[in-house]
């Protein structure tokens, strides 16, 4: 780039009173060219070199024993999803986690016993003064508690282990419990279950039909959840007749 910036000022012309450059004059502006140009490479490179080497915050965090954080907010993100943020011992402190690991967190559950879990923050190391987690709730059931429940399940290992325990109970109950099998190749030509992936048409034909005493859980792989909450969303399931295993 600077033999094109000094090639540039060599070939200009002055309109006016002013003349061509002399060569030797040329060869001047050509030297201060290059000597302002490398002077500021070279100025960049300290600044750059300063920067890199410059002492990070030390993190909070101790590989060694748990550490106290400060619950301050607590934001509602879904019936059972929740955002918890806590406060940093100073509002310039980083927690000094490396991206890609997790922190395990304990605390109390509501009968006084210790329960801990591993959790990745939501929030960037850069962050100054605090941290994020988004924390699930579990599921619990009452007696009654809902009209009908639809379960979406995903899986190549369960399903056919308990294939055998599902069908006793269709059979059994078939007024109260109905199971349907998809997979993405009919294993025979007398197969009477789904083909392809759970479609929004398969899920209004065996799960129950959207309302206030309904739930509609779905447990699988990642992309499936996801396709899954489209379909349900589409029909007309609100976010409180879902839970996401």
């Amino acid at each position: 780039m600077e033999w094109r910036m000094v090639n540039w000022f060599s070939n200009m012309e002055f309109p006016g009173t002013l003349f061509p450059l002399p060569d030797d004059m040329l060869n001047d502006v050509t030297v201060a060219l290059l000597t302002i140009f490398i002077t500021t490479v070279a100025a960049a490179a300290v600044v750059a070199a300063r920067l890199y080497f410059k002492k990070k915050p030390k993190g909070c965090l101790d590989p060694e024993k748990f550490v106290e954080f400060k619950l301050v907010k607590r934001t509602k993100v879904t019936h059972n999803v929740a955002r918890f943020r806590f406060s940093l011992p100073t509002p310039t402190s980083v927690l000094g986690l490396p991206v890609g690991h997790h922190i395990r967190c304990r605390g109390n559950d509501s009968e006084g016993e210790a329960v801990i879990r591993p959790y990745t923050p939501i929030t960037l190391d850069s962050d100054l003064g605090y941290f994020e987690l988004v924390v699930k709730g579990r599921f619990k059931y009452k007696p009654g508690q809902v009209r009908a429940f639809g379960m979406l399940a995903g899986g190549t290992g369960i399903t056919p282990m308990f294939q055998e325990e599902l069908d006793v109970f269709a059979s059994k109950f078939p007024n109260r419990f109905k199971v349907y099998y998809v997979v993405t190749q009919a294993p025979t030509d007398a197969w009477n279950g789904g083909v392809g992936h759970v479609s929004k048409e398969m899920i209004q034909s065996h799960c129950p039909s959207p309302g206030p005493n309904i739930q509609i859980l779905r447990c699988g792989p990642a992309g499936m959840n996801k396709a899954m909450a489209v379909h349900l969303n589409a029909i007309g399931y609100t976010s409180e007749m879902q839970f996401e295993f």
